[in-house]
Parts: structure tokens; sequence; C-alpha cells
């Protein structure tokens, strides 16, 4: 399971009451290489660095979970993610008014914990990797031990506050292998894959 976002230089995936988004998404918009999207409202032209590098991991992506901000930052897409997978949303109750308007939307909510939200979305993936997005829901997953690769986007911004990438991770410090390097278009793509907690 592996979890990716867009990440400042100071290690925010948003910036003060959510600011900083046109920075951190640029590179989606940096080059002549359209990328395809499920939603209409969204749309990808990417370098060739950056478009090789994403269509990568979206040939090893099945599922995504995501946290209940994000969804309703977004109103759920839509009912359509732009990345065309079926999305696992962890929630304390079920949006019931918002699924009754998207019938048919790949979409399933799960009011358990990460454990169950994580299960759900290797149901959905159909033997692909499942991603979690970054925030509260992967320092979740990185805390209960499911977390094995995290990939930070690095956009050469500096926030100065807002929301991390990583939150409360449980037993600290955690090691982690790599990276991997990619560089993209005003984004470098670090690919790091996590140890597994000592037992001892």
């Amino acid at each position: 399971m592996t979890t990716s976002a867009s990440v400042s230089l100071d290690g925010y995936i948003s910036g003060p009451q959510g600011s900083g988004f046109e920075h951190l998404f640029a590179w989606y918009d940096g080059g002549d290489h359209e990328f395809p999207s499920a939603n209409p409202g969204v749309s990808f032209r990417l370098s060739a660095a950056d478009h090789a590098y994403l269509t990568a991991a979206m040939e090893r992506l099945g599922a995504l979970v995501v946290g209940r901000r994000l969804f309703d930052l977004t109103d759920g897409w839509g009912g359509t993610h732009p990345l065309d997978k079926p999305v696992v949303v962890l929630t304390h109750a079920v949006p019931q008014e918002w699924v009754d308007a998207h019938p048919g939307a790949p979409f399933r909510f799960v009011t358990g914990g990460i454990e169950d939200a994580v299960a759900a979305g290797h149901d959905a993936a159909g033997g692909l990797d499942v991603a979690v997005n970054a925030g509260e829901i992967a320092s979740q997953a990185l805390a209960a031990g499911l977390l094995e690769e995290v990939v930070l986007d690095v956009v050469p911004v500096l926030l100065g506050g807002g929301v991390p990438f990583f939150g409360a991770i449980g037993a600290a410090p955690r090691l982690l292998d790599g990276p991997d390097v990619t560089p993209g278009e005003r984004v470098t793509h670090l690919r790091f894959r996590v140890r597994p907690l000592d037992p001892a």
C-alpha cells in the first residue's frame, strides 16, 4: 500500500486555510502531454517525464482510500475521480444525500477504522495497489503498520504552515529506504519504501 501527494519543500500538502494548491498542483499543467482524465472538469497536461512517471504509477494502482475531509473538499469529484479508480471514503457517517444524488458512483463509505477502509480498498483494487491520501489517513495507515511506500511529489515552494504530509504516526522514528528519484517539470518525485517496525 502506498501514499503520495504533492508537497511543499517545508512538508505541507496544503497551506494555511487551504491555500497553496495553485503551486502544489502546477506540475499537472506543466507540459504538452495530455494525460487522460475521467472527470471532464479536471484536465492534466504534463511534461514528458511527468507523463511517463504518472502513467507507470497508474498502471500499478487499483483503488484509492481517502478521508472525509478530502471527499468534502472535492464534493466527491462529482461522483467520478479524475484518475478513474474506485474510491473508499473513511468517515464517521455516510453522506446519504450525496449517495442518493450519485447512483452507481464507484464510491464505498466505511465507518470503521483505517484497517476496514484499507481492506475495502483491496477488495476494490482487483489485485493492484491501494493508495491512501496524505495527511491524517496516511498517518493512521503508517501507525497501523499498513503503509509500504511513501511518494513525495516535491514542489519548489515554501508554504509556511498548513496541513503536513504526516501528523501523528505512532511509534517513531520510522526508517525508510530510498529514494528513487524522478525529476519533473517544477516537481521532483521521490519514492521511499517503509521499513517494517522492529518487533523488539
